[in-house]
């Protein structure tokens, strides 16, 4: 029976990878010693764009946050020929935020699906609750390693009982003499504590350190053995600041000689001729939330001795007297039962005994048959995997998503505004307009792909935005290369962009640092909001409102502020429209889907009738003109739209499209209502030539957008505006692709609670 597995995978260094390959070789029968492992076969993720040597049984690979490469995943994995499909599934290895990206890929299989949890959180964020049930209730089975998981699957996540199986970690069957192992590490003459695993805070290894000096006051031979590199995002974000604490911290317990970190990703076999010569395992995690441990089960499993913190699958491992507990971050403790142990070797045999007995049950050739019953089983029932309906548009045909425009143009002030061609025109300086896009598009990015480098443009923005606020709350619009500013006080478009980025920022910041600062330029700006009297800037802050508004509901206050300003928007409404005119204006402008889209907001927020009624009105008409040949013409800015009048055909401007992407995308999630996502794809591709002049102003060697149509062809320069508003639309259409297959689903669970009633 053919099987493909999707997971982390040799060589990339990962406890799932090692998982994933021991559990291939165990289902498959094959050890190391077989190189084809016919009918088996992976599909690896890759993660930080790093590419692997991997075997031959790695058939495809995922970039991690490349959001395409799931769907063409999914497309293998059904022409295979496989029978069935094991997810190996953990948070940190998946795109998106929490691993979204994961959806796409199993909502569109057609084979049976086997997940394994290797963690179950207790207290789940929405979107974590979210996406993990979504994942049970795709898959024909869950497969978890713990009771307590097997317990917060069916009384958190509300999966059926019959669709959890309990399967333990299994345990790789190598067998080595202790005094051997000893002799060969040089240990022969010391008694061995060994903690081993990818090195991180929440190990607690500064716990048993701290536990040593009264060990060693009566056992001087003891050795801590601290085996195990620095977990891989760990040092991606903070480097060895971990370490380097641990080693400080025995430099003044002067430990010197009774501690060793070896810095090392030990082979299997390595890492167990070193649990062969411990003699007491220590795995002194700070906190309970640890639902599988693979190296307690590797220490039960050769029979080590083992002392741990009552985290949750230590509880359940070391029950029957297989090994003993302390409680968290209790040192004192912890050096009184290893003095006890070490003093007694009967105690130690005892534990050993029972656990290597224990661990005969669940070596890994045990595991992979159940694995393989399971596999049975589920093909036998025949269950089948909903068919997805096809997808209002197909996102394979977007070019790869790219930051490097942004990047030339950024620098430590900000986005630069205009460009001559491609190349940044510091003559023009920057403006407040662009930085607050840059910032919505910074966001954007880091949610949706995780990139780091747009992470790191965020502070760059923000503090832009800051210097160009005023003390009375305004904003200067204009800053020279030489950072002075041009006036004093910008237009209100400018500002409304600009609480606009700050009510963005406020519903999606990456850490507290961003949403502080933010919150206290939209204090400042505030009164403000009495003054403004352009529909576009007043949508604009309407936008930065209900952003803000979605985390902060309990704000009287503000609610009171957006009832207000939306009210003006009806008001202009009602005076400008009529029965073959339903707009705002006696004209149609610029960022003309802008005012449908703050009004399509506020009725979300208010829950007004009759806002959502203008919205939903004003949108139509604004469709009907724009879209009424099934590709975006955007009214073009060389004379505008005036209502006794015809249309300007150009120039028209890629802030236009972004709009419109916008609105259509906020009136797809407040619907469900397909044509929306149909009409939202439709105004993104007038970026990649579905337009009047059918020209592309995506710049594939630049990676720019082209600043928009003109009467004889593109405008050839690239700023900052329009590269922007590309971005934005593009990352919208990631966004909605995902938010499809997440209602689509949805539907589909209550289209089957229906028909089973």
């Amino acid at each position: 029976m053919k099987t493909i597995y999707i997971g982390t995978y040799p060589p990339r260094r990962c406890g799932i990878a090692t998982f994933t390959q021991n559990l291939l070789k165990a289902m498959s029968g094959k050890d190391d010693s077989h190189k084809s492992k016919k009918g088996f076969f992976v599909v690896a993720m890759n993660d930080f764009d790093q590419e692997y040597d991997y075997p031959e049984e790695v058939v495809f690979t995922i970039r991690q946050e490349n959001q395409r490469d799931y769907q063409e995943a999914a497309e293998y994995i059904n022409l295979s020929g496989a029978d069935c499909c094991i997810l190996e599934h953990e948070f940190g290895i998946f795109g998106g935020r929490n691993g979204v990206y994961i959806l796409s890929l199993l909502h569109r299989l057609k084979i049976p699906l086997i997940v394994t949890l290797h963690t179950v959180l207790k207290t789940p964020s929405y979107d974590q609750k979210e996406i993990l049930q979504r994942i049970c209730r795709t898959a024909n089975r869950v497969v978890v390693m713990s009771h307590h998981a097997v317990e917060f699957l069916e009384d958190i996540y509300d999966v059926p009982k019959e669709k959890i199986a309990y399967i333990e970690h299994g345990v790789p069957d190598y067998k080595f003499s202790q005094p051997e192992a000893k002799k060969e590490f040089k240990l022969d003459k010391r008694k061995v504590l060994l903690t081993f695993g990818f090195v991180s805070r929440n190990k607690g290894i500064e716990t048993a350190i701290k536990a040593l000096p009264e060990v060693v006051k009566k056992h001087p031979e003891v050795l801590y053995v601290v085996l195990g590199k620095t977990h891989p995002h760990v040092l991606h974000y903070v480097g060895e600041e971990y370490r380097n604490y641990l080693i400080q911290l025995v430099s003044e317990l002067d430990l010197e000689n009774n501690v060793v970190f070896i810095d090392k990703f030990a082979s299997q076999p390595e890492l167990f001729k070193y649990l062969y010569a411990a003699d007491i395992y220590l795995t002194p995690y700070l906190n309970e939330a640890q639902i599988t441990s693979g190296t307690l089960s590797y220490a039960v499993g050769v029979g080590c001795p083992v002392v741990s913190t009552p985290y949750w699958h230590a509880v359940e491992l070391l029950a029957d007297d297989r090994g003993i507990l302390f409680d968290f971050s209790n040192h004192a403790q912890l050096a009184d039962i290893l003095i006890d142990l070490l003093d007694h070797p009967e105690k130690r045999l005892r534990l050993s005994r029972n656990a290597y007995e224990y661990g005969r049950e669940i070596t890994w050739p045990k595991i992979g048959a159940k694995y393989n019953n399971l596999v049975k089983e589920v093909t036998a029932e025949q269950l089948k995997i909903p068919r997805k309906k096809s997808i209002p548009f197909d996102i394979k045909i977007l070019p790869p998503f790219s930051l490097a425009h942004v990047k030339r143009l950024t620098d430590h002030t900000g986005i630069i505004q205009h460009t001559k061609f491609g190349i940044p025109n510091l003559k023009e300086g920057y403006c407040l307009d662009d930085n607050a896009r840059a910032l919505i598009m910074a966001l954007m990015a880091y949610k949706e792909t995780k990139s780091q480098k747009a992470l790191e443009f965020c502070p760059v923005y923000l503090s832009f935005i800051y210097y160009m606020q005023n003390d009375n709350g305004t904003f200067h619009n204009f800053l020279n290369f030489d950072r002075t500013f041009v006036e004093e006080q910008g237009s209100e478009d400018s500002f409304g962009r600009a609480i606009w980025a700050l009510g963005y920022m406020l519903d999606n910041a990456p850490n507290d640092s961003y949403s502080q600062i933010g919150k206290y330029m939209l204090d400042k700006s505030v009164p403000v909001f009495d003054n403004l009297r352009s529909v576009r800037s007043i949508a604009n802050v309407i936008l930065g409102i209900s952003y803000y508004l979605k985390n902060n509901m309990g704000d009287d206050v503000m609610i009171e502020r957006l009832r207000k300003l939306t009210a003006f928007l009806v008001e202009e409404y009602r005076q400008n429209s009529h029965a073959d005119w339903k707009w705002y204006e006696i004209l149609f402008a610029y960022d003309n889907g802008l005012l449908p889209l703050a009004m399509l907001h506020a009725a979300d927020i208010l829950k007004d009738e009759e806002v959502q009624r203008i919205a939903f009105e004003s949108m139509q008409f604004l469709s009907d003109i724009t879209l009424k040949e099934g590709y975006l013409s955007i009214i073009g800015n060389e004379k505008w739209y005036h209502r006794e009048d015809t249309r300007s055909d150009f120039a028209q401007q890629p802030v236009d499209a972004m709009c419109m992407v916008l609105m259509f995308y906020q009136a797809y999630k407040m619907t469900d209502n397909i044509d929306y996502l149909k009409k939202l794809f439709a105004s993104f591709m007038w970026f990649l030539g579905e337009n009047d002049l059918r020209l592309n102003l995506y710049n594939y060697e630049t990676e720019g957008c082209f600043d928009g149509l003109e009467r004889d062809g593109l405008s050839r320069n690239q700023g900052a505006e329009s590269t922007l508003a590309y971005l934005i639309s593009y990352l919208v259409v990631l966004e909605a692709h995902e938010e499809y297959y997440s209602k689509d689903w949805q539907q589909h669970q209550t289209d089957n609670l229906t028909s089973n009633g």
